[in-house]
């Protein structure tokens, strides 16, 4: 799959504190072991709609842990899919009465637009579903040599029961897990289920559907196997897991990303990941944004208003990345303001010492990137600045903006 272009890192001469993240189900910050390559897989996106807001905070935010790491001299092996066949694009052509490929590829491109609008460095690996059948089916084929799979009216799923420390280590109860499960695609009522967690692994085709050849019949793969089966493929294989970290949105949690773990886990023997990093929701105005709502704020739409790209990658790391938050009008015009006074500050000739600014910088960011703490120094600096300090360099602090924040003035 085709990614969208290479940026220019500057280089940054700076002391490095290792980088420290929030891993979700341990509830512990956790050094990021930067021996060898580190393998980072985030969840990309299922093509029916266009990138919004709650998006855009999750890719800014492994953006950022891409950069610190590069930036700290670190080889990073960065991996992000595409869920480029899955059931809400298949119900979205047919109420639009649209081509289901015509409208993913549609909306791929509008991503890439955005993504690179947004300054976010490109990743490593960028891998369709549809493209990786053949890793599937292998995996898949793995479970079924390991007798872990069984069949319902031609539909394969994996008996999680049999995956060690499936059901003894959910993030949740049984019974919110079965909840969740159901609200987030999967069907734990279905009749011939051995556990109603059981995942599906192969979907028997169906009428009027995409179907692919493979050794279980036509059909197409679960949405879970999908990203082991990238992961195992495109990872280095290098580290103690198959990835250093697994990142996404919050709402990836459950099942998804555990889910994804156990079946890594099974496959190859070893830990998933060593780190499971989530960035939290993001609401409009007080209010869940969600697509039954019908307020989702699109980045296209904002850049086509004339919202500086800058503004917006700030106004969605104004708060911290774990954290749910608000995208508002008042949020928005902050953003504004600090960018207006960043830039300000780097017109002048003479402007406070920098060196220490950067540091600084470098120091927050390697804290579970506390972008909060991020500008508060830098309005400090603003502040010096403006009060006549000196000594400081604007092309140096303007090249660590680009360079750890993506910000470009």
């Amino acid at each position: 799959m085709r990614s969208w272009p290479d940026l220019y890192l500057p280089p940054i001469t700076a002391h490095y504190p290792q980088l420290t993240l929030f891993s979700t189900y341990s509830k512990k910050l956790l050094p990021v072991n930067q021996e060898g390559p580190i393998d980072i897989y985030v969840c990309g996106i299922t093509p029916y709609d266009s990138t919004h807001c709650g998006h855009a905070a999750t890719y800014i935010t492994f953006d950022l842990i891409h950069r610190y790491l590069k930036s700290a001299g670190a080889t990073v092996n960065f991996i992000e899919n595409i869920t480029d066949i899955d059931d809400p694009l298949l119900e979205r052509a047919a109420r639009d009465n649209q081509d289901w490929h015509e409208l993913a590829e549609s909306q791929i491109d509008l991503f890439r637009s955005d993504m690179t609008a947004l300054h976010v460095l490109p990743p490593t690996s960028y891998i369709g579903a549809i493209e990786s059948m053949s890793e599937v089916f292998k995996q898949i084929s793995v479970f079924q040599k390991a007798n872990l799979t069984y069949e319902i009216a031609g539909d394969l799923y994996l008996s999680i029961a049999e995956c060690p420390g499936a059901l003894e280590n959910l993030p949740l109860s049984l019974e919110e897990s079965l909840r969740i499960f159901k609200e987030r695609g999967g069907d734990p009522d279905r009749v011939g289920k051995k556990h109603p967690l059981d995942t599906l692994l192969w979907l028997k085709g169906r009428a009027n559907e995409p179907a692919w050849e493979s050794p279980f019949g036509p059909g197409r793969p679960g949405w879970h196997i999908e990203c082991a089966a990238i992961a195992i493929k495109y990872a280095s294989g290098n580290g103690k897991s198959t990835l250093t970290i697994q990142g996404g949105g919050s709402d990836l949690i459950f099942p998804h990303h555990y889910m994804s773990g156990v079946q890594g886990r099974t496959l190859v023997n070893r830990e998933f990941a060593e780190i499971y990093s989530h960035t939290g929701m993001i609401g409009l105005d007080g209010e869940k944004m969600s697509k039954s709502k019908g307020n989702l704020v699109f980045v296209s739409k904002l850049l086509a208003d004339g919202v500086d790209p800058v503004v917006i990658r700030i106004g969605l790391m104004q708060d911290r990345y774990r954290n749910d938050r608000m995208w508002s009008g008042a949020g928005l015009a902050e953003a504004e303001k600090k960018v207006m006074r960043i830039r300000s500050a780097l017109s002048r000739e003479e402007v406070a010492p920098t060196n220490p600014l950067i540091d600084e910088i470098i120091a927050a960011l390697s804290n579970d990137l506390d972008t909060p703490k991020v500008f508060e120094i830098v309005e400090r600096w603003c502040f010096d600045t403006e009060s006549g300090q000196s000594g400081g360099s604007s092309g140096e602090i303007a090249r660590a903006f680009d360079a750890l924040l993506g910000l470009t003035f």
